[in-house]
């Protein structure tokens, strides 16, 4: 099973951060078109959340053209997100803004860790 996990220290809603894992995991290629995804059930038993939190994230897949739901046949993955070339590509954008705006990395990288 993918390595997906929330923090329920975090303000950012659980079905948003499983979502996000979700989403990942298709980038990154460990969950690639066609594959089936665990039910919902199985997926929230091993985050530690409920199964509607999981549900709602599928839901919102889906609705994003990333996931598949077929009857009789589970939620697979329909096609690939955004890989980690759109994450460093806006990354590098934002450094440009920063250093216009005259911080260094050093500051831009203790801003980020302050966002919640």
């Amino acid at each position: 099973m993918y390595g997906f996990q929330v923090d329920l220290e975090d303000p950012t809603p659980l079905h948003q951060q499983v979502a996000g894992e979700i989403r990942r995991a298709i980038a990154s290629g460990e969950a690639g078109p066609g594959e089936r995804l665990p039910p919902a059930k199985d997926l929230a038993a091993v985050l530690g959340v409920n199964a509607n939190t999981v549900l709602r994230a599928l839901r919102e897949l889906r609705d994003e053209g990333l996931l598949e739901f077929r009857r009789g046949r589970g939620i697979t993955v329909a096609g690939s997100a955004p890989g980690k070339s759109v994450i460093v590509g806006q990354a590098r954008e934002l450094v440009r803004l920063a250093r216009h705006h005259g911080y260094c990395r050093e500051e831009l990288i203790q801003i980020i860790g302050e966002l919640p």
